[in-house]
């Protein structure tokens, strides 16, 4: 899948470059994320939010550890850094996530206020920033998350679908 921009008004979209050098590399960890989940028996979804070039945040799904629907990697993510940052608007970070955020996630990111969202694999189940909906970047919002996709998006796709597999060769109990 290319890399490309979400469609945002050119009166209220940031500068961006195609790639920055570091996207692949926050990825990369966002990725590691992933991997701890996945060795959970969690869905493996990774994300780690970064502010000043350093990560304040990171996780991976835990919806079954902490039996909570709402526990997506990006969700306990935005918490984290809300407290570790003191304070729910999370102006001026970038979050990577290694699969495109569901409604719920891509609300979050609109009420955190959010600047940049970077994911790797899109999701055409579930996915509310391209793939159904496009929440991040709507006009009718208050706030407007710029949009990069596709960065390292065959890892990130691999490692779902390596999951699902193996979940499919397990017998129902």
């Amino acid at each position: 899948m290319p890399v490309h921009f979400s469609t945002i008004p050119e009166e209220i979209k940031p500068e961006m470059e195609e790639l920055a050098p570091s996207d692949e590399f926050w990825m990369g960890e966002a990725l590691k994320e992933a991997q701890l989940a996945f060795d959970q028996q969690e869905v493996p979804i990774g994300a780690v939010l970064v502010f000043d070039n350093q990560i304040v945040a990171r996780s991976g799904n835990r919806t079954l550890r902490d039996q909570d629907p709402t526990a997506h990697a990006e969700i306990v993510t935005l918490r984290e850094a809300a407290r570790v940052l003191g304070n729910h608007r999370l102006v001026g970070t970038k979050l990577y996530v290694t699969l495109e955020p569901c409604a719920m996630c891509a609300g979050a990111l609109i009420q955190a206020r959010v600047a940049s969202l970077v994911y790797g694999a899109s999701d055409p189940k579930a996915g509310a920033v391209h793939s159904h909906f496009e929440i991040c970047t709507t006009a009718f919002l208050n706030h407007r998350v710029e949009v990069l996709s596709g960065v390292r998006d065959l890892e990130c796709a691999a490692i779902l679908q390596q999951f699902f597999r193996a979940r499919r060769k397990q017998p129902l109990l």
